[in-house]
């Protein structure tokens, strides 16, 4: 009897994910394919190219796909390399964990900001009136276009290039390179065969997924990309341009859709390259003063360069008017809080990633525990597996779209639960895994031992499992909220004037120069998520005291 009422438990918890999947992924995914292979006139045809004829016929989307695939490979290049270098003098050096606490906090910052805002940073910072040409006293290079891009994509990018290869190099054991060099084998070959060949796996992944970063991101291109288009700002201008076609936008998101798969393969093929150990120990390395000192200096001078960019957002909010006149003032910030409309589109970011982190949060956790803590059919267990990397693939530009074709006609248009929903699936890979992995290290008996002592399976969810993964649960709420909070590319098709948040309410004031208004949004992006970060942090070291 116990069994019976388990199973059905279980069987609505899952009912409850698969509902949800079917209504927020399946059938957007299917409304954007339909409306590809439907005529301009709206009359359906079994099965029609007219629209990829169209968009094809003036090259335009030939010629951006070329450019994003060519900036992002060479941005995808350049942001491994440096990751590297950030990684490796993080794990091989023996400087004080202080200074490496540093290097791995600033390595992460341009996380908390939206990308939409690094272009108008590098305008400001390398502007004919930027604040780093006035230090130079000329301009360094061109920013706008393809060099532009390049190093908008790099900073965007290094925080998870960063973190994924520090996090394979913990795990590289060190006592190959000890024996590589009692060997007699040249520095150089040490450092190939005990360092860089068990990285190649993860190298190759960082590559893949800075380039489908850069790819798919649409808040560099709007605001640096000038004359040099990729595929983000075509699809963007086709949707929501002078004269809109969701058909032939509804085509060019089937063609962005492009490196989203091929990234997913090669990430599965590549997870076999990957280099297990039996056993890691934990050998202090050889002090090496100079090695340390010339890989600690190569890492803050790249950490130096990327904060360099984001400082005139702490800088030109509080003059008088840059460049003219620098006294300070807080006459801006003043007139940002004065701004009904301003702070009303605050507040909206505030729900939105609230919203997002607290619905998020349970339903990442109800998806896990059916997939890790229960007794389905593995087919069911393989089906969220599968929606999550189907999520996991999907550019946030083209969920957006999807969204807006499926529910442009339903009471969820134009309203904060289409963003909240929208950002859910957007953002729902990386915490379920998360989560999944906290839950499959736990003990497989409990809900046996429960289940014999009279509990239900809901109650041993609640008593026995929830208090053991709560750490967990905190740090996806965390990652939900800031990922909520600086999203622009799910989002920008789907808020309405109403539910305008702070991400899309920046790209509307590019077009008014309204550059002031711009950074002080980006910096109560920024302070709140340095505050989710301090509690988050707050309550990690609390729960660890106890």
């Amino acid at each position: 009897m116990l069994s019976k009422i388990k199973n059905k438990q279980l069987n609505t918890v899952f009912a409850v994910v698969l509902i949800f999947f079917a209504l927020f992924i399946i059938f957007p995914a299917f409304v954007l394919f339909k409306n590809a292979f439907t005529t301009a006139s709206g009359q359906s045809s079994s099965f029609s190219f007219e629209n990829f004829s169209k968009v094809f016929s003036n090259g335009k989307l030939t010629q951006a796909f070329w450019n994003s695939t060519k900036v992002s490979f060479i941005s995808s290049i350049i942001t491994t390399l440096l990751a590297f270098i950030l990684a490796y003098t993080e794990v091989f050096t023996n400087i004080p964990s202080w200074l490496k606490r540093i290097l791995r906090t600033l390595a992460v910052f341009p996380m908390l900001l939206p990308t939409i805002t690094y272009g108008f940073a590098v305008i400001y910072s390398f502007g004919k009136q930027g604040l780093i040409t006035r230090v130079f006293g000329h301009q360094l290079f061109d920013f706008y276009g393809f060099k532009g891009l390049v190093f908008c994509y790099v900073i965007y990018t290094l925080p998870i290039s960063f973190t994924l290869i520090k996090n394979t190099m913990r795990y590289i054991d060190k006592r190959y390179l000890i024996v590589c060099r009692i060997m007699g084998d040249s520095p150089v070959k040490c450092f190939y065969t005990a360092i860089l060949q068990p990285l190649m796996g993860t190298i190759a992944v960082s590559i893949v997924q800075s380039f489908f970063l850069s790819f798919t991101d649409f808040g560099i291109p709007a605001s640096i990309g000038g004359r040099y288009t990729v595929v983000a700002e075509l699809l963007y201008n086709t949707m929501l341009g002078s004269l809109p076609d969701f058909h032939q936008g509804s085509v060019i998101a089937l063609f962005m859709l492009l490196p989203s798969v091929l990234s997913i393969l090669l990430l599965n093929y590549l997870q076999r390259f990957n280099v297990r150990y039996n056993k890691v120990s934990r050998v202090e390395m050889k002090r090496n003063v100079v090695h340390d000192i010339i890989w600690t200096t190569i890492s803050f001078i790249i950490i130096l360069f990327v904060l360099l960019v984001f400082l005139v957002i702490f800088v030109v909010p509080f003059v008088a008017e840059w460049p003219y006149n620098m006294t300070f003032s807080f006459k801006n910030v003043e007139s940002v809080f004065g701004d009904k409309a301003l702070t009303r589109v605050f507040v909206n970011s505030l729900e939105a990633a609230l919203f997002t982190a607290l619905f998020g949060t349970c339903f990442v956790y109800i998806a896990a525990l059916a997939s890790a803590r229960s007794k389905i059919h593995p087919v069911f267990s393989k089906i969220i597996a599968a929606m999550a990397q189907v999520s996991n693939a999907l550019p946030g530009m083209v969920l957006g779209i999807a969204f807006l074709l499926a529910f442009r006609k339903t009471p969820l248009h134009n309203t904060m639960a289409i963003i909240v929903l929208c950002n859910l699936v957007h953002f729902f890979a990386t915490p379920f895994l998360m989560m999944k992995g906290a839950l499959d290290k736990m003990n497989d008996s409990w809900e046996t031992t429960a289940l014999l002592l009279g509990d239900s399976w809901i109650k041993t969810v609640v008593r026995i499992i929830t208090p053991n993964a709560l750490a967990t649960l905190l740090e996806i709420f965390i990652y939900l909220f800031i990922n909520g909070l600086v999203t622009v590319s799910a989002v920008v098709f789907l808020a309405s004037a109403r539910t305008m948040v702070i991400t899309t309410k920046i790209q509307e004031l590019q077009h008014f120069a309204k550059f002031n208004e711009i950074f002080i949004l980006s910096l109560f992006i920024l302070i709140t998520n340095l505050i989710m970060k301090a509690i988050k942090g707050f309550v990690t070291q609390r729960k660890g005291d106890n």
